[in-house]
């Protein structure tokens, strides 16, 4: 029997290995026994993206929660968890099952659960539920047949991409961003958002809209070292003046300006405080993830903006969003949200906001960013994710807790916060942290200074600490 526990973002797992149809089934049980106990006719969606197996886990699914006649919405095809959580709330269902790993490797894959607001189930109901998985299954699956269950009325096919699309569509000026005279670029790393603009801006340049469940042997994680190639392609394509990258499951953001510069998640949650607040005067709490730049309180203060830091995960971020007023919430790993949507990370939400803030102020990226930096001061951000010895994890881990790390390097401790890992400050606008990933067996390490040079040069000294040293 595999012990299931969920992480950060649900549950992932080696596919094969421990991601099995026995225990997506077992995880399923618990799921539909929690929700039977909180509601009387459940109505759960559910949906995969394009890794393998997707298809095959997203029935177990159904089948499992339909056998305990729950009414379960599958969606058909492939869909980002987005249109899984936009389709949890337009169709009133209590709850939302995505089979997905996100940007993990693709031997991966993972269930996330989703709450009847469109956004992360709350890290005490995915207690519960982990608490509630049984031993063992005793359901003939084999036995069990998605178009039989669809005849019974207990599965319906849904299209939530196009769901997603016609919502896109009344919140967006499409028109007027193909007609702007800025170029565009999309890159979906072969994930489930590859769709979208095939479907509402077609003339846009796109790179691996495709399926291939290798991902081409890349991690779909939106991060500079994994879109070499997209980046490339806009220095060599001069009509292009900003690209939009997502991961996986298209819940995570990246963008490229028109020189090809990658632009991480710290700018991009800037740049939405920034054409929210100071361009469309919208208000609202600014809530950020422990990992994300100082330099979000430095433009919240500016424009009389309370921030409020809560641990990695966007769940704690949704949490907030639920009963807050909240204008823009975001974190580094690149799930952002903003007010009039729901409270889920969505890349290629995230995207056509600034392509929309670009065609109404006639500014390109590169020129907005630039204002941000005349109120923040410039500033780049590093993060260097360690596969070494759970052991030595570990002792490093017990090391922070203790207090052992005074200095890296030439750079000197100043203080230090420990809300979720470490963070040591060596100035207000330099610092280093250190945190185990709650999604992945990886020792991650964080660093931000006033350029790129000293940000890496902060990482390789922590590396000689912690590392090299031990």
């Amino acid at each position: 029997m595999t012990k299931i526990k969920f992480g950060t973002d649900g549950w992932r797992a080696v596919i094969a290995q421990d991601f099995t149809v026995d225990n997506v089934a077992r995880v399923s049980i618990a799921t539909g026994k929690w929700l039977l106990g909180k509601e009387r006719n459940p109505v759960v969606v559910v949906g995969h993206d394009c890794r393998f197996g997707g298809k095959l886990f997203a029935e177990t699914v159904a089948k499992v929660l339909a056998s305990m006649k729950i009414k379960v919405l599958l969606a058909e095809g492939f869909v980002s968890t987005p249109m899984i959580s936009l389709g949890i709330v337009k169709h009133s269902a209590h709850l939302g099952v995505v089979i997905t790993a996100s940007h993990n490797p693709p031997g991966d894959n993972g269930y996330k659960l989703k709450g009847s607001y469109g956004g992360p189930l709350m890290e005490s109901d995915t207690r519960d539920i982990e608490n509630m998985i049984p031993d063992e299954i005793d359901l003939f699956l084999d036995g069990m047949k998605i178009d039989e269950l669809v005849k019974k009325g207990l599965i319906q096919i849904v299209d939530l991409e196009t769901t997603y699309i016609e919502h896109l569509k009344s919140h967006f000026d499409i028109k007027a961003i193909s007609n702007s005279g800025f170029g565009f670029a999309f890159d979906a790393m072969f994930g489930a958002g590859q769709n979208v603009f095939k479907r509402i801006m077609p003339e846009i340049h796109m790179l691996h809209c495709t399926l291939n469940p290798l991902f081409n042997n890349i991690p779909p994680e939106p991060l500079h070292r994994n879109l070499g190639e997209f980046s490339q392609y806009i220095k060599d394509h001069k009509d292009i003046h900003c690209g939009l990258a997502v991961d996986g499951d298209a819940d995570r953001i990246a963008m490229y300006d028109e020189d090809g510069k990658y632009i991480d998640s710290h700018h991009i949650i800037l740049l939405l405080i920034h054409y929210l607040k100071k361009y469309k005067n919208i208000d609202g709490k600014v809530v950020t993830g422990f990992s994300s730049t100082v330099k979000v309180e430095k433009l919240a203060e500016t424009y009389g903006l309370k921030v409020l830091r809560v641990r990695i995960g966007f769940k704690d971020i949704c949490k907030v969003m639920l009963t807050d007023d909240v204008l823009v919430g975001g974190e580094e790993s690149g799930g952002i949200s903003i007010k009039g949507h729901i409270p889920e990370r969505d890349g290629i939400w995230m995207g056509l906001t600034l392509w929309q803030f670009m065609v109404e102020s006639g500014k390109t990226i590169k020129q907005i960013i630039k204002e941000i930096y005349d109120i923040t001061g410039e500033f780049a951000f590093e993060r260097s994710d360690l596969r070494i010895d759970p052991e030595l994890k570990k002792n490093i881990v017990q090391n922070c807790n203790s207090g052992t790390y005074k200095a890296f390097g030439k750079y000197q401790v100043q203080r230090v916060e420990n809300l979720d890992g470490y963070k040591y400050f060596f100035s207000e606008n330099r610092w280093l942290m250190i945190r185990p990933s709650g999604t992945e067996p990886v020792l991650r390490t964080y660093a931000e200074a006033e350029d790129t040079e000293t940000a890496k040069d902060i990482l390789a000294e922590g590396y000689k600490t912690i590392v090299t040293e031990k």
